[in-house]
């Protein structure tokens, strides 16, 4: 006689919703890395199938975008570039807004966007904007060599502050994050927030030093300026990547707070909306 074999254990997962504002469970994210990995190739799949030109559209919007900045801000209103030429200057800026901008559209849709899978299956939805704010950086690598050949171009050599990239870079993409938590969930219970957005970004680039250097902007006022979390990405940027300009200290400085405060209170809101996203989506 055989023995019978032994009936098949699975592991038992338990689904209860959060105990408090304050429980992120941000490890249940790290063990669905690979998920993140799916979700965020797909949506690079998605972007460029099918497409004419494939990633040059990621080059298109900011250089088209530097070229009017140029002409107009630069050549006739005549507004200081801190010593750079033109283009690299407001190209510096675009850089990170281009990216920001862009993050920010696609977190916030993607909830809405993914309710099919949302109401079937279960996973963090944490994922979904953290994928949406993350394959954006291949469009801004792709951008980021066309900048590194007008650098070539234009004879002008980034110091010591380039050492600075990576955390004005990572800056970036936790700012976008952070906004796209509260937009996501927004957007998920009152469909209105997308028209919304279009106008928000654009009065937003234009309250952000993009088109002009902050050091316009009053010295008794810069900490406030600063409490825009992309005046600090934006001009840390710059000089970063230009060495040209002054570090920007203060305006850092409340940045960096903001951000801090905007994550935060994003994850709390994410986290707390989570349980119900799946009965409003």
């Amino acid at each position: 006689m055989t023995e019978s074999a032994a009936p098949l254990t699975q592991p038992l997962l338990r689904i209860t919703p959060p105990r408090g504002w304050l429980d992120l469970d941000l490890g249940e994210v790290w063990s669905a890395r690979e998920l993140l990995y799916f979700f965020v190739w797909r949506d690079i799949k998605i972007r460029y199938k099918q497409t004419a030109i494939g990633v040059a559209w990621a080059v298109l919007q900011p250089l088209l975008t530097m070229l009017v900045f140029s002409l107009f801000f630069g050549k006739l209103a005549k507004i200081p570039s801190e010593g750079l030429p033109y283009p690299v200057f407001y190209y510096s800026a675009l850089l990170s807004w281009t990216y920001f901008a862009t993050s920010l559209q696609n977190a916030t849709n993607t909830i809405v966007e993914q309710q099919r899978v949302i109401t079937k299956v279960y996973f963090p939805r944490l994922v979904l904007p953290l994928a949406a704010v993350l394959s954006g950086l291949l469009d801004f690598a792709v951008s980021f060599v066309v900048f590194l050949a007008m650098m070539v171009y234009y004879r002008v050599t980034p110091g010591p502050a380039i050492l600075w990239f990576p955390a004005f870079l990572s800056l970036a993409v936790l700012t976008a994050l952070g906004v796209g938590l509260w937009l996501s969930a927004l957007n998920a219970i009152y469909r209105d927030v997308r028209y919304v957005l279009p106008f928000l970004v654009q009065f937003w680039m234009f309250a952000s030093p993009v088109a002009y250097p902050s050091s316009l902007v009053p010295e008794r006022w810069r900490w406030l300026y600063g409490l825009n979390p992309m005046a600090g990405v934006i001009e840390g940027f710059r000089w970063a990547l230009t060495g040209h300009g002054e570090p920007p200290n203060l305006l850092l400085a409340a940045s960096t707070a903001a951000v801090l405060l905007v994550l935060g209170g994003g994850l709390v809101y994410f986290r707390a909306m989570e349980s119900t996203i799946a009965d409003v989506v």
